[in-house]
C-alpha cells in the first residue's frame, strides 16, 4: 500500500534494470532520480547484467556494445556486422563517453550516488549474485541484497513499474 506523506498518498515507482552496459545504465538511474526528486518513492531492482551498475568493481567502466545496437549514432554510418570487429566496443564506448561529456551529463558513479542521496532504494538480486559469484562486498555501499519477493512486495503496490 502506498504511504501517506504529509496528508497525501505518496506515489511509488518500481524499476527493473537487467542490462549493464553504459547506454542501458542511464535510463533506470535518470528515471529513478527524477521520480524521487518528484517525491515518488522509488526502488530499482538490479538483476542479471544490471548488477554491474552497482558493482563497485565495474560501474566506473561500463561499455557500449555496438553489435545488435543498430540505433546507436555514429559519425559514419556502417553496417551492424562491423560491430564484431576487434576494438569496436572500445570505439563505441569512447564515442558515447564523448557525447555524454559534451552535454555535461553526470557519470554513472555520480548518478548512483545521486540516487542513493535522494533515497532511491537499490536492490541487487540475490540469485544473480549467487550465479555470477558477485559478493555483497563488491556492491556499492547502500545497495540492499534481496530476492524478487522483496522487490515485488513494493512493486505490487506501485503506481508505475518499468523494465529498462
Amino acid at each position: 500500500m502506498t504511504e501517506k506523506k504529509a496528508g497525501k498518498t505518496q506515489k511509488r515507482m518500481a524499476i527493473i534494470a537487467s542490462k549493464g552496459t553504459l547506454d542501458m545504465a542511464y535510463p533506470p538511474l535518470i528515471l529513478a532520480s527524477t521520480a524521487a526528486a518528484m517525491d515518488v518513492e522509488t526502488q530499482i531492482f538490479f538483476t542479471l547484467y544490471g548488477v554491474d551498475i552497482v558493482n563497485k568493481k565495474k560501474y566506473k567502466n561500463l561499455q557500449v556494445a555496438p553489435i545488435a545496437n543498430p540505433a546507436m549514432p555514429s559519425p559514419v554510418p556502417f553496417p551492424n556486422i562491423l560491430g564484431v570487429l576487434p576494438g569496436m566496443t572500445s570505439m563505441a564506448t569512447t564515442m558515447m563517453n564523448s557525447m555524454i561529456k559534451k552535454i555535461n551529463w553526470p557519470s554513472i558513479p555520480e548518478m548512483v550516488e545521486a540516487c542513493l542521496d535522494i533515497d532511491v532504494k537499490m536492490i541487487a538480486c540475490t540469485p544473480t549474485l549467487e550465479m555470477t559469484g558477485v559478493a555483497k562486498e563488491d556492491l556499492i555501499e547502500g545497495v540492499t541484497v534481496a530476492g524478487a519477493a522483496e522487490f515485488l512486495d513494493f512493486a505490487l503496490e506501485g503506481d508505475i513499474t518499468l523494465f529498462v
